[in-house]
């Protein structure tokens, strides 16, 4: 069996009196998607932040190719192969989409210099190998959509050497055309092997693409399924509170008789 690329279990983060997570447990394996969904609060930031290095775990285990770890900084985890996608992207609006791509690690000529046309090239490699044809990779990044600075996001950390991706709500405020690009790289980041965390709180956006659906609420798991054991239907059910709300009417029920 193969050594999953991360794995957590019963992971747990509190701040003060406030349990921000408790009890959850996953895996991440290559060549395939996690996706975490729940509401604001569930949980969800919390537990990318902990696979990503910005917080540390209170409680459970947090294993990285079969070594328990604890990361103690997002410095740490990149360098482990976690590269982390976060909703408000990390670019420089004005700076071109080559020299973004890049961000503190231009290439250089032999006398020092930064060596544009080298950086052109790779960057268009990299952005082609993904299936991304931009016209001109040196116009500002600002004037790309909000997809397609996504879609560059995710070629960077592919092109880096990332083993395991984390997208943060990648699709949130994006519409549906946008939307549905960036779904088809997150599956070819998928199949060229990453092991890919989509975070989201639409369950339309995460089935295509998940093998691993695991919800979350105020904290708790509600359930990990892999992809064989839900459909989309029973998916966005649970999303929706459907379990808990059947409870409550099955208690009320019994009172009544």
């Amino acid at each position: 069996m193969t050594t999953p690329l991360i794995e957590v279990e019963d992971i747990g983060k509190t701040y003060g009196s406030v349990i921000a997570l408790s009890d959850v447990s996953t895996v991440v394996n290559a060549g395939e998607v996690t996706c975490v969904l729940g509401d604001n609060g569930a949980g969800k930031s919390t537990l990318i932040k902990i696979l990503a290095g910005v917080h540390q775990h209170d409680a459970g285990t947090f294993k990285v190719e079969g070594e328990e770890i604890r990361f103690s900084s997002p410095r740490e985890a990149l360098d482990h192969g976690i590269a982390t996608v976060y909703q408000d992207l990390a670019v420089v609006p004005l700076m071109s989409v080559w020299r973004n791509f890049f961000l503190g690690s231009e290439p250089t000529t032999t006398f020092g210099f930064i060596d544009r046309k080298k950086g052109r090239e790779v960057t268009r490699k990299a952005l082609s190998d993904m299936g991304i044809d931009l016209r001109d990779v040196e116009q500002p990044v600002g004037t790309l959509s909000g997809g397609e600075r996504q879609c560059v996001a995710i070629a960077r950390a592919v092109h880096f050497g990332a083993k395991v991706l984390i997208l943060d709500e990648p699709t949130a405020a994006l519409g549906v055309k946008q939307a549905g690009v960036v779904l088809k790289y997150v599956a070819q980041a998928r199949d060229r092997g990453l092991g890919v965390v989509l975070i989201t709180h639409n369950p339309h956006h995460a089935y295509p693409v998940g093998n691993r659906f695991l919800l979350l609420k105020r904290g708790r798991a509600l359930g990990c399924y892999e992809k064989d054991e839900i459909n989309l239907e029973e998916l966005t059910r649970q999303m929706a509170g459907g379990a808990e709300l059947e409870a409550l009417a099955h208690e009320l029920r019994a009172v009544e008789a």
